[in-house]
């Protein structure tokens, strides 16, 4: 029963983001049917898998947000804003219920169930101005004229029925039954045939010839009309077909069936389109015997049912295409293994241990010369990285999860400040290490929110400056360099600088008339408690708690900028490193330390030319690059020696070099976090533990750049105004 509760709340959860998903999508294509039965399908899961488990009160919230999914479907009542909010807001509480349920409690607190209730009062129409008008008439309005000069409604039941000759004989009497078959509805218009009437010479006084063709307005199922003719069905040849409109009922009954794998005949038997009478005489005619010589063949159900004018051929599609999609869900599940996430830390945690013990038996196997001992280390060192790709290939999950959630931030901010802004997500199929993905929901949060309460105006503002009164908010992901890069833009107004400079100045965080960069200016922003916010509100203004963004984001080896245009809105760029166990390093040495560079940030190694000794750029090829030497920034002990090497590596757009004693090589690196006493070193991301069993520091290559460039541009500086008079 454990296992059972895990499964349903898991696949549950899975449903209410889908849920939400629909509403949102359905609150801006109000008339798409296909999202309309999406959400009563996932409501519809959702309650019963609740009563799988036996839980009561997740069935008996779900039901009744169900009813009013189906009266929507029914068009009984109308779509609007105010419902949307009200089953968003029943989305919500379906998944607190849900955290009831795991947390083991029988019965929710008092004041979740008068939460619950309150919800179910403003859905079912308390206070929530719903229209009980329904939008649509389930019949069509135009009536034809019939030929017997009455009026006959056109969406009828159409029931073709033939007596056999010999049903007088037996004691029936046809017109007894067309009688009975009035009380359940009305007969707008009948034909008699007598098509099989035969000649008078021929004809029989006891014989019935006559046929009836009746257009029949009930709202009697299949079943109960068929029941009509129970005691004449022997005796005569009964074909029912459904008006055109429950064609629409019908297929829509047909996906929303569970995801069970069901037969053609049974998905009709169960929404109502045939009777079990129909399939079972469908069956019997479905095997064609062997004859002369000819071997038995089976002829497809729905091509008998539709011969036999039972059932109308779009119903045998839909029928078809649930089959199809019921299968294709379950070959997909029986592809996808559900693990704990512990377990997979685990795993990782130990590849990480194997990739040590591998680099230990190649230096080993290095030591002592032997050919076939150095091929056997190198074979074992492909596979374990083999390994590690693969093992961390399950880890990484697609960020479009993640941004999927904004759509409800968006609406919900947006609705609250009164803006109309449109989210427009890209780049959703990248993947990210989940850890990294865990951790990064937060600071994108606190973005959005800010570009939506103070990045983007007003609409009676933009429409002033000859905007498009829409604003629009842009989520984007994609890979670079070696790394994943998450971009939040808006087309709002753009940072203020004069202003994020005034604040600056008053705060002393820089000096009355210093000159700064547009870039300089706009990471102002990210200083601690920095905000340009003329009130406060509920909603952080920009810049307030970006220090806890960047620093979030730091903790996960990653750097955030920011660029701004006037009037044409703000682009926040996070770049994060793809996976935060084991990466591909470049082994280096200064003085006897040893110090690793990620792999996918070195551009190239040269040697350093005698002189630049003193200085601290070069010339590569015509480009200016700044430098910084490992022996100066960690005050290293010991002499330069003779032959320097740089490594030139890249983070985004900036490039810098990094002068080392020696260069040892590529190295798979797996990362150790640094404990609480070395955390505020700049320049640092980690250790690791080599072969040797020595200790070697991670290099912080976006910090060590920003250092660098920090470091030349106060060096101009200081010999502009040395030259200065």
């Amino acid at each position: 029963m454990d296992e059972l509760l895990s499964v349903f709340v898991t696949e549950s959860h899975e449903q209410l983001a889908a849920l939400e998903a629909a509403l949102l999508q359905l609150e801006t294509a109000p008339d798409d049917v296909d999202t309309l039965n999406a959400i009563f399908r996932a409501a519809h899961t959702i309650k019963g898998g609740a009563g799988v488990i036996e839980c009561g009160y997740i069935v008996s919230f779900t039901h009744v947000v169900e009813n009013v999914l189906d009266q929507l479907r029914n068009g009984d009542i109308r779509l609007g804003t105010d419902l949307v909010a009200v089953l968003l807001a029943c989305s919500d509480h379906i998944g607190l219920l849900l955290g009831e349920l795991e947390a083991g409690h029988a019965t929710p607190a008092d004041l979740l169930l008068a939460d619950g209730d309150a919800l179910l009062a403003r859905l079912q129409g308390n206070g929530l101005g719903l229209d009980a008008s329904p939008v649509h008439s389930a019949v069509p309005v135009d009536v034809l004229e019939s030929l017997g000069g009455e009026t006959a409604e056109p969406d009828c039941w159409h029931i073709s029925l033939r007596f056999e000759p010999h049903v007088l004989r037996n004691g029936m009497d046809p017109l007894s039954f067309l009688r009975y078959l009035a009380t359940l509805g009305t007969i707008v218009h009948m034909e008699t045939l007598a098509d099989a009437m035969p000649s008078a010479d021929a004809m029989d006084a006891e014989a019935c010839y006559l046929g009836f063709e009746i257009r029949f307005a009930s709202c009697a199922d299949k079943a109960a009309i068929e029941g009509v003719f129970d005691f004449v069905r022997d005796d005569c040849t009964l074909h029912i077909l459904p008006p055109h409109s429950r064609l629409a009922d019908y297929i829509d009954l047909i996906q929303a069936l569970p995801e069970d794998v069901m037969r053609l005949g049974e998905i009709l038997v169960r929404v109502g389109a045939i009777t079990q009478a129909e399939l079972d005489d469908g069956l019997l005619a479905q095997q064609t015997p062997a004859a002369d010589g000819v071997p038995a063949t089976t002829i497809p159900l729905g091509e008998i049912l539709q011969q036999q004018q039972v059932v109308r051929p779009e119903l045998v599609e839909a029928a078809v295409a649930k089959q199809g999609q019921v299968h294709d869900k379950k070959a997909a599940e029986a592809r996808l293994i559900r693990i704990q996430a512990d377990k997979l830390d685990r795993l990782i945690d130990l590849v990480g241990e194997l990739v040590i013990a591998s680099s230990s038996v190649g230096l080993l196997a290095s030591r002592t010369g032997r050919s076939e001992l150095l091929e056997a280390a190198s074979l074992m060192t492909r596979l374990v990285e083999s390994t590690r790709d693969s093992a961390l290939q399950l880890r990484m999950v697609q960020v479009g999860d993640t941004f999927s959630r904004f759509n409800r931030i968006v609406r919900d901010v947006s609705k609250e400040l009164g803006k109309d802004i449109e989210l427009v997500i890209a780049g959703g199929e990248t993947e990210l290490d989940k850890s990294v993905v865990e951790k990064i929901g937060d600071p994108l949060i606190h973005l959005v929110r800010n570009a939506i309460d103070h990045g983007i105006e007003s609409t009676a503002q933009r429409i002033a400056v000859g905007k498009p009164a829409r604003g629009r908010l842009e989520l984007n992901a994609f890979h670079d360099s070696g790394s994943i890069v998450l971009e939040v833009s808006d087309d709002g107004g753009g940072l203020n600088r004069d202003k994020i400079v005034a604040k600056a100045v008053e705060r002393s965080l820089i000096q009355s008339g210093q000159n700064l960069s547009e870039a300089e200016i706009d990471n102002l922003i990210f200083e601690p408690g920095f905000s340009t916010a003329d009130q406060v509100s509920n909603l952080s203004g920009r810049g307030v708690g970006m220090d806890v963004v960047k620093r979030n984001i730091q903790s996960l080896r990653g750097r955030v900028d920011v660029s701004s245009s006037p009037g044409a809105g703000t682009r926040f760029s996070i770049r994060l490193p793809l996976t935060m166990a084991i990466i591909d390093g470049f082994l280096v040495g200064a003085g006897r330390v040893s110090y690793v560079i990620p792999l996918d940030m070195v551009v190239e190694c040269l040697e350093l030319p005698p002189q630049t000794t003193d200085n601290h750029y070069l010339n590569l090829r015509g480009e200016v690059l700044p430098f910084i030497r490992l022996r100066e920034l960690f005050d290293l002990p010991g002499q330069r020696p003779l032959r320097e090497n740089v490594v030139v590596v890249r983070a985004g757009s900036q490039k810098a070099g990094i002068v080392v004693d020696q260069l040892q090589g590529e190295f798979q690196t797996v990362i150790k976090p640094l404990g609480q006493l070395f955390r505020s070193l700049r320049g640092i991301g980690g250790s690791t533990i080599l072969g040797s069993g020595e200790v070697a520091l991670i290099l912080d290559v976006p910090s060590l750049i920003q250092q660098i460039i920090q470091q030349e541009a106060c060096s101009v500086a200081s010999q502009f105004q040395i030259s200065t008079p």
